[in-house]
């Protein structure tokens, strides 16, 4: 790719950067304040902020739902480079929606919901890990990964509703395997999610988010009523791997394969997002978190990733969102992970 080529992205990142230097001139504000909300629109045209939570929401609050540790083990992993795969590469769309070519997957359009726990590591893995199970066999099987038993039963992942490692979550999938589980509530499955959706956001039907809850001890049956034993029920991975830190190889890896799981860097204006390309407006840090990434696009000139958060669908975009793409913003292209489905 020569200058010329570049230079749209170049553009965009320049604009980006200006509009980091006129946040950072004025006064700090509540992050959750009107007036910080404000503050972001008028400074930049990329995305809109808007109110996602109450003003009295405890910043401690939110910064517990992002539960992506620093992760020791990723670089052990193997690495996946699509760079020389030429025939894919050249085949790659300007944006692409993995909804529109996996059609018969509606894993694809859920958004999970973790609830007051710190479990995003877990969910971002199963979300993606059940997408593969379809999009692997293109639409014929169907298997919803339970994050109660990845979250609750690998025990060398990390400290459950306090956080856990990505890296930890998929190798216990391909080495132990896990049962599959509906959300809250949904009796669907071996293990359904045990801890409750609650209103993360503004009023609504769910009862408010309060502290974070204790983990759920590891129970290894099936729930009452599901006619299948625990360990037939496991499905595993038959490879674990991270795709390399390179925007071409990391499309690629979407297109042939489908969704993969992310961490990135998480500052205090990213719970106000609701629409538009997420760039970073120089709130205070708060945490990182992870995510189901699944697609890519354009939009006014400005290339985005496309992603899946686990805090309802009330947030954000029906509960998704995008993020600048190419220039590993917020870290959001360093730490990819993914996996093959093993079929009986």
């Amino acid at each position: 790719m020569d200058f010329r080529q570049k230079w749209p992205l170049f553009a965009a990142v320049f604009v980006v950067l200006c509009a980091l230097v006129a946040v950072n001139g004025d006064q700090k504000l509540h992050p959750l304040s009107d007036e910080f909300i404000d503050l972001i629109n008028s400074k930049q045209n990329f995305w809109r902020a808007g109110r996602n939570f109450p003003e009295n929401t405890p910043i401690s609050h939110l910064k517990n739902l992002l539960g992506a540790l620093k992760d020791k083990n990723f670089h052990n992993l193997e690495k996946v480079d699509h760079l020389e795969d030429i025939a894919t590469r050249s085949s790659l769309p300007e944006s692409f929606d993995p909804r529109d070519k996996w059609p018969n997957c509606p894993s694809l359009n859920e958004i999970r919901d973790q609830g007051s726990c710190d479990s995003c590591w877990a969910l971002a893995a199963v979300e993606a890990m059940t997408d593969r199970y379809c999009t692997y066999s293109d639409g014929k099987q169907h298997f919803h990964f339970s994050a109660q038993d990845l979250l609750t039963c690998c025990g060398h992942c990390g400290a459950g509703c306090n956080g856990g490692y990505l890296t930890e979550a998929w190798n216990y999938w391909q080495n132990y395997g896990i049962v599959s589980g509906g959300n809250y509530n949904s009796s669907e499955g071996c293990k359904p999610y045990t801890i409750p959706s609650c209103e993360h956001h503004v009023d609504g039907p769910l009862p408010p988010c309060g502290k974070t809850p204790s983990t759920p001890f590891c129970v290894r049956t099936c729930e009452s009523g599901y006619n299948t034993d625990y360990e037939k029920d496991k499905r595993r991975g038959k490879r674990v791997y991270s795709v390399d830190s390179n925007e071409e190889s990391i499309k690629a890896e979407l297109y042939k394969n489908g969704p993969v799981e992310v961490s990135f860097v998480v500052y205090e204006d990213f719970f106000a997002y609701k629409k538009g390309v997420y760039v970073y407006t120089d709130a205070p840090y708060a945490g990182s978190h992870a995510v189901k990434m699944l697609g890519w696009g354009v939009e006014n000139g400005v290339k985005y990733w496309l992603a899946a958060n686990s805090w309802n669908s009330n947030w954000g975009d029906k509960g998704f969102f995008k993020i600048l793409r190419g220039v590993n913003h917020c870290g959001i292209e360093s730490q990819v992970i993914a996996g093959e489905p093993l079929f009986a």
